[in-house]
């Protein structure tokens, strides 16, 4: 009997799996897999719960990644439903905390299978499902520690589909095919401490520190490249920590993080950064950290399978882009292709999150389809 993705995905948003929780989702899902013959295991890392479920044992293997993880809800009161408390309004629009991210591309991707199997029985091959409870987190006992159990165990995928949201307004606009980088500064100069009205006994900061930051600001790093578009430095917070007036401060702070394309590398990008800086001579410190290098899954094989079933599904023809923020597929890129397609991502980390129905109903299609294409169904 075929899966229905919406039921499923109801009843993964009734499990209130707020980040490293799992309140029994994937529990939940793992029962579904297992009744169609798929081998689950449980694997906790520290206090993060993820599951790998394989149906097969040969090549070739398609495997999609996801998360049952969700944001905090915020305020309760404010959701006109409840967070937890999947409900369909009369336009069908399904409201709840995972709606669109990613919950309904989790459910969706059983529902998918289940179809292919009742239409043309287990596969010359293997399909299996990656899934973490950390991605909303830190994502340091996820994916990235799963997939070096997979690699330990043979059960490295050919291809990866990750079901993040994709999609701006409506299914079908964009298929991700890479991530930008990220990358974080933190700036600081020291100062003297003292009485503003005796500025000659100390050594006020902030002039200097306003010098470095606005070289930061103008930074033209490149205008972009074949798949991305430009570099950028936003500056994210400025720090004194004085509260009062007539007390210069002994020093100052300043955290920025950079969004970069393929042109760049963490280690590039750190180079550059302080070959400015040293251009004003200013004594400064710099700790520098990287949450993910750019990647890109360059158009061929793979996202053409997945576009050929978007177009056969929706009627649209998608973009491959590489916008947005960072995503798990950014560890799955070391092993095998890996391209990203869910839901509309309008509504996601927001209150009264939500998804269409028929947009959850034609995602499973869209899946079944790319199963389908991969297996040459």
């Amino acid at each position: 009997m075929t899966l229905n993705a919406v039921d499923l995905t109801c009843d993964l948003i009734r499990c209130s799996s707020i980040t490293p929780l799992d309140e029994g989702a994937q529990m939940l899902l793992a029962k579904a897999l297992e009744e169609m013959g798929f081998e689950c295991h449980h694997i906790q890392f520290e206090d993060v719960p993820n599951l790998f479920a394989r149906l097969g044992t040969d090549g070739p293997h398609i495997c999609y990644a996801g998360h049952t993880d969700v944001v905090p809800p915020g305020p309760e009161d404010q959701w006109t439903y409840g967070p937890f408390n999947p409900h369909i309004d009369e336009n069908g629009i399904l409201f709840g905390r995972g709606a669109s991210d990613m919950k309904s591309s989790v459910a969706a991707f059983p529902a998918a299978v289940s179809a292919f199997l009742d239409k043309h029985g287990k596969p010359e091959g293997s399909i299996s499902l990656l899934i973490t409870g950390d991605e909303e987190g830190v994502a340091i006992n996820g994916t990235v520690k799963v997939l070096e159990w997979m690699k330990e165990h043979n059960h490295l995928p050919d291809v990866c589909l990750v079901g993040e949201p994709t999609n701006p307004r409506e299914l079908g606009e964009e298929i991700k095919i890479g991530r930008r980088g990220s990358f974080t500064g933190e700036l600081r100069i020291k100062g003297t401490q003292g009485h503003v009205a005796y500025p000659h006994r100390s050594d006020n900061p902030l002039p200097r520190f306003i010098k470095l930051l606005d070289i930061l600001a103008n930074i033209h790093f490149d205008d972009g490249s074949d798949f991305f578009g430009p570099t950028n430095l936003e500056i994210t917070t400025i720090d004194v920590g004085n509260v009062a007036d007539n007390v210069i401060p002994g020093g100052v702070q300043a955290r920025f993080n950079i969004r970069f394309n393929d042109h760049w590398s963490s280690e590039t990008l750190e180079k550059k950064i302080k070959e400015e800086l040293d251009k004003t001579g200013t004594e400064y410190e710099l700790n520098t950290r990287c949450g993910a290098e750019s990647f890109i899954t360059k158009p061929g094989e793979w996202s053409d399978i997945i576009k050929q079933a978007v177009i056969e599904k929706t009627g649209r023809t998608p973009e491959l882009t590489t916008t947005g923020g960072t995503s798990d597929a950014r560890f799955i890129q070391k092993y095998c292709p890996v391209a990203e397609f869910g839901v509309i991502n309008q509504s996601i980390h927001q209150i009264d999150e939500n998804a269409r129905v028929s947009d959850i109903e034609k995602l499973a299609e869209i899946y079944e389809r790319i199963i389908e294409l991969y297996f040459k169904k």
